[in-house]
């Protein structure tokens, strides 16, 4: 139920791509909440998505903007900055993408122009959105900034190859500016762990169901469904989470925590007796 957590609060909310995306799903919760937003991607991924149905759906104007490049980003907060009519209040960074995982490279062939593509559309994209904003005085006081990130960062994860570098410097990035930004302005800078999701970025990983059913089994609450993290997303934007800034947060059914679990005990015990019994 709406609570109007986000009235009289403007923003820009980057990566929506489908109805599968958890940016997509950000969108309409931060809607519901009363806020007026700006909706971006890089013009390939426009062409790709459905974000038109997204914008006439939320009433958001659309700025196309390759993230990777600051003259786009640039345009990008100001002219959100004219449309909202005044600064902004928060920021959702969903945005990744690896051509290694794509070409299905495993960890010892990567290609490193493909690598150094990875970084600079997942990671440091996150570091010049956040210097556009600041040289252009974009953010509002006690504004909020959010990525959206995966444990993958912290644990070696077959198959995600190159993205795990590019998390981990996410969430860095994000500490080293949330301190900045908080000085600067009381603006906090956060990223969200969340569980796998069946986004389409998600699903393009090999073994993906696999791991999705065992994160699934290890979790005591199960995989936090997109929805689940668009509400998270809401609150750190709102001023209910004023004061939490510079900080990884597991959004994840607890599987960050848990060792292991009953269900795959039971799992792996009947595997054992299948082969006992061969």
């Amino acid at each position: 139920m709406p609570n109007n957590l986000l009235a009289g609060k403007v923003g820009i909310i980057s990566g929506a791509l489908n109805e599968h995306s958890i940016a997509w799903k950000v969108a309409q919760r931060a809607h519901a909440e009363g806020a007026r937003f700006v909706l971006t991607n890089a013009p390939l991924a426009m062409r790709m998505g459905e974000i038109n149905k997204l914008s006439e759906e939320c009433n958001a104007p659309i700025i196309p903007a390759d993230a990777t490049s600051t003259e786009e980003l640039e345009a990008l907060f100001s002219g959100a900055q004219e449309q909202l009519g005044g600064k902004i209040d928060f920021v959702l960074h969903s945005i990744g993408m690896s051509a290694n995982i794509r070409k299905k490279k495993h960890y010892g062939e990567l290609d490193y122009k493909f690598f150094q593509q990875t970084i600079d559309v997942s990671a440091m994209s996150f570091h010049k959105m956040m210097a556009v904003a600041e040289k252009q005085d974009a953010m509002n006081e006690w504004g909020s900034i959010v990525a959206l990130s995966y444990i993958a960062s912290q644990r070696a994860f077959l198959d995600y190859t190159d993205m795990t570098q590019a998390k981990a410097m996410l969430e860095s990035i994000a500490r080293s500016y949330g301190q900045r930004f908080g000085k600067l302005k009381k603006v906090r800078v956060n990223t969200v762990s969340q569980s796998p999701t069946k986004t389409t970025a998600g699903t393009g990983i090999t073994g993906f169901d696999a791991f999705y059913n065992f994160a699934d089994m290890m979790s005591p609450l199960g995989n936090a469904p997109a929805e689940a993290c668009a509400d998270y997303c809401i609150s750190l934007f709102s001023d209910l989470t004023r004061y939490v800034t510079m900080q990884n947060l597991m959004h994840d059914g607890g599987f960050s925590t848990t060792g292991i679990s009953a269900e795959i005990v039971d799992v792996m015990t009947k595997a054992a007796g299948a082969q006992s019994a061969e």
